[in-house]
């Protein structure tokens, strides 16, 4: 457009300048030093609209290139602090893809501390993927969760186990949503942080609520709540279930006479006694004091009755230790309740085994009683 201009504003100047100075001039002599000077004129005022526009442009373009070079700077100084900051967080945080593999296009320096890869090994994939770091069913839960999330285009958060380069498995809580990339592709991004303590102080904790903290064994809450769930499987599938509700014979005198911490040593190893006696499928919990019970699904009376006893004889022939290096003889007395034929319900369970056991010990202890059949008590 400028060059269309020029030549025009040109070719005006000189059809139009030479007609004016012709009609002027008739000199020679004259009109030929005045389209000389004409010329000259010509040339003079073309550089300087050549030398003002050339100013012109050179003015702009330094202020363009000044204010790239001032953008380059700011974009440089916002990478180093995302880069700081990236660093800084104590997990790993990401770009990837979201395909079959999870292929990752960034990761933060978190990832040597969180998984054992450098960076670039795991972006693009280059040594392993990031999928394979996880078990199949953890990868599928945590699709799971992104598909949630892409479809509610909300973040989607979840906790799965991650194994590590050195074969540690930890657990991890991964936080992030989906983007929109370049020509529609769709990426996510987010943050992967080791919760292992977390989630170990957390089973820890619940292990704490269900537990007796002197024995293990399940406590009266959790003890209660298996006897539901076992009757209700019981009620449902039409099966039998039995109780035995165990309880120390003068164990007051052995806190009287050892104290109680030596009490404290027998309970402890009277409850493990219990567990490695019986099946894997049966609960033993601690109802309180020196009162034990054990639940245990798909027994008969005649099989509970037999487990009892044999119970009863284990520990009566096997001295229990003080704490202190002594040791000192021990017998129970049990109650046994059948469901259904003593109760269908936690409470009636319970108290027809509970009163059983104190029939046990009125036949003067060491006995096994059977629920509402007061002649059928065994002793040795």
């Amino acid at each position: 457009m400028a060059t269309a201009l020029y030549a025009l504003a040109g070719l005006l100047w000189i059809t139009f300048s030479d007609r004016v100075v012709e009609a002027l001039v008739t000199d020679s002599a004259t009109l030929s030093r005045v389209q000389t000077w004409k010329g000259v004129f010509f040339v003079l005022v073309t550089a300087l609209v050549l030398f003002l526009t050339l100013l012109r442009l050179l003015v702009r373009d330094r202020a363009l290139l000044r204010l790239q070079h001032q953008q380059s700077l700011a974009l440089r100084t916002r990478e180093r602090q995302l880069t700081v900051l990236m660093d800084s967080l104590p997990g790993m945080a990401y770009r990837c893809r979201y395909d079959d593999h999870g292929t990752m296009l960034f990761v933060s320096e978190g990832c040597v501390a969180l998984t054992g890869y450098e960076p670039e090994e795991l972006m693009g994939s280059r040594a392993v993927s990031y999928q394979d770091l996880l078990e199949p069913e953890s990868y599928e839960r945590l699709l799971c969760d992104i598909r949630e999330g892409l479809a509610n285009e909300a973040p989607y958060s979840v906790e799965y186990a991650l194994t590590r380069k050195d074969g540690e498995t930890i657990w991890v809580w991964e936080r992030g949503r989906a983007i929109r990339g370049g020509e529609g592709e769709t990426l996510l991004e987010g943050i992967v942080l080791d919760i292992s303590d977390r989630k170990r102080l957390r089973d820890e904790l619940e292990e704490m609520a269900t537990r007796d903290p002197l024995t293990g064994l399940l406590n009266r809450r959790e003890m209660s709540r298996v006897l539901d769930e076992e009757l209700e499987r019981a009620r449902r599938y039409q099966r039998p279930m039995a109780m035995l509700w165990i309880d120390f014979d003068h164990f007051k005198e052995v806190n009287d006479t050892y104290g109680h911490a030596a009490g404290d040593a027998v309970l402890q190893s009277v409850a493990a006694l219990l567990v490695d006696s019986v099946r894997t499928v049966d609960s033993v919990g601690r109802f309180g004091g020196e009162e034990f019970v054990i639940v245990m699904p798909e027994m008969e009376m005649s099989e509970a009755r037999e487990t009892a006893e044999r119970l009863r004889r284990h520990v009566s022939a096997t001295p229990q230790p003080l704490g202190d290096g002594n040791v000192v003889a021990l017998t129970i007395s049990v109650g046994v309740a059948v469901y259904p034929d003593h109760g269908v319900t936690g409470s009636a369970l319970c108290a027809a085994a509970d009163r059983a056991m104190y029939r046990a010990k009125a036949a003067g202890r060491n006995c096994v009683a059977l629920a509402q059949m007061p002649e059928d008590v065994h002793t040795d």
